[in-house]
């Protein structure tokens, strides 16, 4: 027999719930259908475990109420076969609950031992069979909730980094398509120069992007700060080309309306992808040759896209000409801006430049810029990134302490040293007024 629809007429209503009834006896079926459908719940109807399985491969009821006794499939092989089903299709546990005239405490047992949400008695009593629907999908509800809260990251929507590694795992063995894995290229600067509540925003606005630039059924997982990966059925090498194109467009774009227009940071996408199941069905060893091909895109330059191939695996070897290094080298992706470096990274950069300079007798000049120490950590922070703006690529500076600054102005004399610093000070009088002072002190050759 096949699917049976009977519904009410406000079927669209997304708020509507929906059983699936599976029983060979059609009375059975009728009844339940007649009871459900006049308190307004969708119902589908079956008549063998065989064509609930069939059905619920391309629908999502929110519970089924499934027969014990039927002829070739009885009640206990469906539910395990539907569990499997589940399973390779990646989707959550439907509830399941049990129609028997059965009065054994044995049969009870064996259906809850399988994982069976409630036994309902037939003939049917409406209430007890409405009542009984109700608490079941209120509890699932409560669970589904407190699961897809834990899976979920907060910020994006999208599965944390376990569960989405969960739910593609088995896409990965029954479904062709492109395991996708996106990188954010020079996120890190929107944090270190408009603070971690823009970076967020940013954030937001990608998660939002890609979900809108991919097709519905798409699995989206955030796997770290800026690493996403995304399980993409039936997409083709031609479009995921012309997806992370896009992508790479729309997002400059929507960190233009967040930044303003004159925002520096060459913010884009680099991704890679491997096709499902042509190079294999084992996710980890999918996720290693989608992570291969999006680290040649990052070799190459960045803001592009990569499909694994063969010659994948010998991108390293590929990538030794001097050009090509000099293109990863270069500093188009280098801001106007001093290099801000933590303590142990500047004392090695710091001395380097004074031997350089004192082979090459040229001069420096050392900056030491002390804020009020009554300053709050947001102010000296703030102040950094003053600093940092204000100097050429070739300074360096750190932050020696909370409120000091230590800043070596290559190749500078000191008249002009002492105007850095006092442009430096004056500027931040415009908007600010917590104290500044500095101290100077020039190296020569000698």
């Amino acid at each position: 027999m096949a699917v049976v629809q009977a519904q009410s007429a406000d079927r669209k209503d997304e708020t509507m719930k929906w059983v699936a009834v599976v029983d060979d006896n059609t009375a059975n079926l009728n009844v339940a259908g007649q009871i459900l459908s006049k308190n307004h719940i969708r119902v589908s109807a079956m008549r063998s475990g065989a064509a609930l399985i069939k059905f619920i491969r391309e629908n999502r009821p929110d519970l089924i109420l499934l027969d014990i006794v039927m002829p070739q499939m009885d009640g206990f092989e469906t539910l395990t076969k539907l569990r499997e089903t589940e399973k390779e299709l990646g989707i959550p546990e439907i509830p399941v609950v049990f129609l028997t005239a059965d009065e054994e405490s044995e049969t009870e047992s064996r259906g809850f031992e399988m994982g069976v949400s409630d036994y309902i008695r037939k003939p049917f009593y409406p209430e007890v069979l409405l009542k009984r629907i109700e608490n079941v999908i209120a509890k699932q509800e409560k669970i589904t909730k407190f699961s897809e809260e834990a899976a979920t990251d907060k910020l994006t929507g999208f599965l944390n980094k376990v569960s989405a590694n969960e739910r593609i795992a088995p896409l990965c063995t029954s479904q062709n398509g492109l395991l996708i894995m996106l990188d954010l290229d020079c996120f890190k600067l929107v944090n270190d120069i408009y603070g971690h509540d823009m970076g967020d925003r940013v954030l937001t606005s990608f998660a939002q992007l890609m979900r809108s630039s991919l097709p519905e059924k798409t699995v989206f997982g955030r796997i770290g700060g800026d690493e996403f990966i995304a399980f993409c059925a039936d997409m083709s090498d031609d479009e995921f080309t012309a997806f992370a194109g896009n992508i790479n467009d729309g997002f400059m774009a929507r960190a233009k309306e967040l930044m303003g227009e004159d925002v520096q940071i060459p913010l884009g996408i680099s991704a890679g992808a491997v096709r499902v199941p042509e190079y294999g069905t084992d996710y980890a060893e999918l996720f290693r040759m989608a992570d291969k091909a999006l680290y040649s895109v990052k070799q190459s330059g960045k803001h592009g896209s990569e499909v694994y191939s063969d010659r994948s695996e010998n991108t390293d070897s590929a990538m030794t000409d001097i050009s090509t290094i000099s293109m990863i080298l270069d500093e188009r992706n280098i801001p106007n801006c001093a290099l801000k470096l933590d303590r142990d990274a500047f004392i090695y950069v710091y001395r380097f430049v004074l031997r350089y300079m004192k082979r090459y007798k040229n001069t420096a000049c050392k900056l030491l810029f002390t804020i009020d120490k009554d300053s709050s950590t947001e102010v000296c922070e703030s102040f950094g990134e003053h600093i940092k703006y204000s100097l050429r690529k070739s300074d360096i500076m750190m932050q020696y302490k909370k409120n000091r600054y230590f800043v070596l102005l290559p190749e500078v004399k000191a008249e002009f040293a002492e105007q850095v610093a006092q442009r430096i000070c004056g500027k931040w009088a415009e908007i600010s007024d917590i104290g500044i002072s500095y101290e100077l002190e020039i190296v020569s050759p000698d």
